[in-house]
């Protein structure tokens, strides 16, 4: 996926956002005449990367005024920096203040943290992956925002590459069939991407011999992560290691140096905490 979706999906999650205020705001219409004109200062107060440009750009344009920015996507910004100047009239920059703030502070508060996890992992051959713990609605948000931190692509939906898990596993136990031969099917679609999470060194022996592409260890310790990457490379020379579950900030550095390719971590999008950020508008 690239760093940012395509324009009509940007459009898409501005129209939610602002059809959700309704189709008229009453308060401004009683009380600010026509025609004022006025610019709100967009102010980064806790300081952070900075998310969601596109998102805030499409809901300024939807009610008819525009920003100007003083910093780009996936810059880091000091606290209290003005970041933009919201530009247009009174009534229009109100109407779009609430939407676009809750867009820019989720999409920063997701870059910001995410870029904590890469520092963390700095030096180590280990890229940071978004999950689908995304916000209904908003994951295209969510992962350019995870991008825009410095972490990577995972997969973003389920059509384009095969996942198996504890429930998939189960359910070949109970029909009798075998990983490969699902896996064998898989390819005859045209799937290139083969990721197999495990939760046992039997799982592990299974997926490589079944031609996994990727190994997705769950829920282990930084020592197991090791052993099993060391037993899957040898067993299938070229295998990706990912690491998943229960990973912070204390710990992600210790994945990292068991040597695993990749770190996906739920938390970037599923406990964001938003960024905070204000528009202060000035006539």
């Amino acid at each position: 996926m690239s760093a940012l979706p395509p324009k009509r999906e940007i459009e898409r999650i501005a129209t939610a956002a602002l059809a959700e205020d309704g189709r008229l705001d009453i308060t401004s219409a009683l009380t600010i005449p026509a025609g004022i004109r006025a610019g709100g200062v967009i102010e980064y107060r806790s300081g952070g990367v900075l998310s969601g440009i596109a998102y805030a750009d499409a809901i300024a344009g939807q009610c008819g005024c525009r920003i100007e920015w003083n910093a780009g996507e996936g810059d880091i910004v000091h606290p209290a920096a003005a970041v933009g100047v919201a530009r247009g009239e009174l009534g229009d920059i109100l109407r779009a203040e609430r939407p676009l703030l809750n867009l820019l502070q989720r999409a920063s508060g997701i870059a910001t943290t995410t870029r904590a996890f890469v520092d963390s992992v700095q030096g180590t051959r280990t890229r940071i992956l978004h999950t689908r713990k995304t916000a209904p609605g908003l994951r295209s948000l969510d992962i350019a925002a995870v991008l825009a931190g410095g972490g990577h692509a995972h997969r973003a939906d389920l059509s384009h590459q095969v996942m198996v898990k504890d429930n998939h596993w189960r359910a070949l136990a109970r029909e009798g069939a075998g990983l490969e031969q699902a896996l064998a099917q898989a390819r005859k679609r045209g799937v290139a991407a083969l990721y197999v999470e495990v939760e046992s060194v039997e799982q592990v022996e299974l997926a490589c011999a079944a031609g996994a592409t990727r190994l997705v260890v769950d829920n282990q310790t930084p020592e197991t992560v090791r052993a099993w990457s060391r037993l899957a490379r040898e067993r299938l020379p070229g295998i990706e290691i990912e690491a998943t579950g229960g990973i912070t900030l204390t710990n992600v550095r210790a994945y990292a140096e068991a040597g695993v390719d990749f770190i996906s971590i739920g938390a970037l999008t599923h406990s964001v905490q938003a960024a905070d950020i204000a528009i202060e508008v000035k006539t």
